[in-house]
């Protein structure tokens, strides 16, 4: 069964958008998000003590360790609330490498860089799913594959670390802007402070997914194609945001398993996100579709049917 195509509808966004919801959700729905997100989540929760150490360097190098610590609790804090911030700058405090010995240091590092960089491959593999295509027989289990796929997700981690550093600063201007607003227009400096954290947020997130959205499938797909898909993101993410926060105010599910209950709330709100990362990817492919745009696959890569895909499953059964 292949996609469903935009063949018969005009390639125009606005008048067209339900239309590419519809299309989009149906084609999402196939691919099994909740087990995929599963899967991203559970990867998660090895790979998330060593990427936030790794973030957390790289940003602090320059704003210093505390401060980009304080930022990233305060944050997760908001979404997850304050026992998970806590619990996971516990985590990162267990996974920081200890300095005292050069050969200890070095294998830290290499654990840590094959942990952080875990998540982002199952990504990887994910994408692939949905742009239909996979890496060719022989360039599996190749070392120079393998370091390349390695290498792309390291970079990720660090420009993550620069957004997070990007924020930092945008924060700190915020303060010192919110100071002056306060002493001369205290009726509009809550709101306008408020209005000016949101877009900043909503555009570091936007990079953040058109980065994902760009460099992880193994697929060549245009700049404008990549940005639509990552606004759109962007919007359902702050939304899912909002009601998952509510959700876990009101509900606290994680009460339920005690003492494990932050890693699962963790868990809980990883998988959320990636099925909302998920539509997102999805979408970015059907938008490109509708344009006529053809899958083009990179050097180590080919084209693979759902079809193709069904019967491998079937095979290894």
């Amino acid at each position: 069964m292949q996609k469903e195509g935009f063949r018969k509808i005009n390639p125009s966004f606005f008048s067209n958008f339900f239309a590419l919801l519809k299309v989009t959700y149906k084609d999402w729905n196939a691919q099994d998000p909740f087990r995929q997100s599963a899967a991203i989540a559970y990867y998660s929760i090895f790979s998330l003590p060593a990427l936030l150490v790794i973030v957390v360097a790289s940003a602090g190098y320059i704003f210093g360790r505390e401060a980009v610590t304080g930022q990233l609790s305060s944050q997760i804090g908001k979404m997850m609330g304050s026992d998970t911030a806590k619990q996971i700058e516990s985590m990162v405090a267990a996974a920081s490498i200890d300095k005292k010995s050069v050969v200890a240091t070095i294998i830290a590092l290499v654990v840590l860089i094959l942990g952080a960089t875990g998540v982002f491959v199952q990504l990887q593999k994910t994408m692939n799913i949905i742009w239909d295509v996979k890496a060719k027989p022989e360039s599996k289990g190749k070392i120079l594959s393998f370091l390349k796929t390695r290498i792309m997700s390291f970079g990720l981690i660090l420009s993550i670390g620069f957004l997070l550093l990007i924020s930092l600063v945008i924060t700190s201007t915020l303060a010192l802007l919110g100071d002056w607003m306060q002493a001369r227009m205290p009726g509009v400096a809550v709101v306008a402070l408020q209005t000016i954290n949101f877009i900043v947020s909503f555009g570091l997130i936007t990079v953040l997914f058109a980065l994902m959205f760009k460099f992880l499938p193994d697929v060549k797909i245009r700049w404008k194609d990549v940005w639509m898909g990552a606004v759109v993101t962007s919007l359902l993410f702050s939304l899912g945001k909002l009601a998952l926060g509510l959700y876990f105010g009101k509900t606290e599910p994680a009460s339920v398993y005690g003492a494990a209950g932050s890693i699962v709330l963790i868990m809980l709100w990883i998988s959320y996100s990636c099925m909302i990362l998920l539509f997102g990817a999805e979408f970015t492919q059907q938008y490109s579709a509708m344009h006529g745009h053809q899958v083009i696959p990179l050097e180590h890569a080919e084209k693979e049917s759902r079809d193709e895909r069904s019967e491998a499953k079937g095979g290894n059964k």
